[in-house]
């Protein structure tokens, strides 16, 4: 099986880069995740802050995984002196898993960060989904929090 390869992506890659994050993230369409891809890749910026996006691509050149990944200011457990990379969204078609995509994506990631000034990168998921943590432990994340979120309407 041959090395994963992994570029920045580019303005043309957003519509693969949407239909994966509707996969990721369902609670907003394709069309909307298009428009924040589009401003990203256009301003090399979320918000006011740095940030990329990587892509996995096979011997056809057919997207197979993306990571978002952008600085902040801080993050749970890191040191708070330095700004901290941070891993907004990774995903890998579920087919495609287990080959050394997601791992390639996060290598990219941490080396842009690391370009950056950063001398840490952080991420989070979801407190039940099991695979995301044990995919970011096998590659040397540590869990430093679990919590649970409330709210109350007013």
């Amino acid at each position: 099986m041959p090395a994963p390869t992994v570029r920045p992506a580019q303005l043309d890659d957003a519509n693969a880069i949407a239909n994966m994050c509707e996969l990721l993230w369902p609670d907003a369409t394709a069309d909307e995740h298009r428009k924040d891809i589009t401003d990203l890749l256009t301003s090399g910026y979320s918000g006011t802050l740095p940030a990329t996006i990587f892509v996995a691509h096979d011997e056809t050149g057919n997207l197979t995984g993306f990571l978002q990944a952008g600085l902040r200011s801080h993050a749970d457990g890191c040191d708070t002196a330095h700004p901290v990379g941070f891993i907004e969204g990774w995903f890998v078609y579920e087919p495609l898993r287990h080959r050394g995509i997601g791992g390639a994506l996060m290598h990219a990631a941490e080396q842009w960060s690391r370009t950056q000034g950063c001398i840490e990168i952080a991420s989070d998921t979801w407190i039940d989904h099991t695979l995301s943590q044990i995919a970011h432990q096998s590659l040397g994340f540590e869990i430093v929090d679990r919590c649970v979120h409330f709210r109350k309407h007013l």
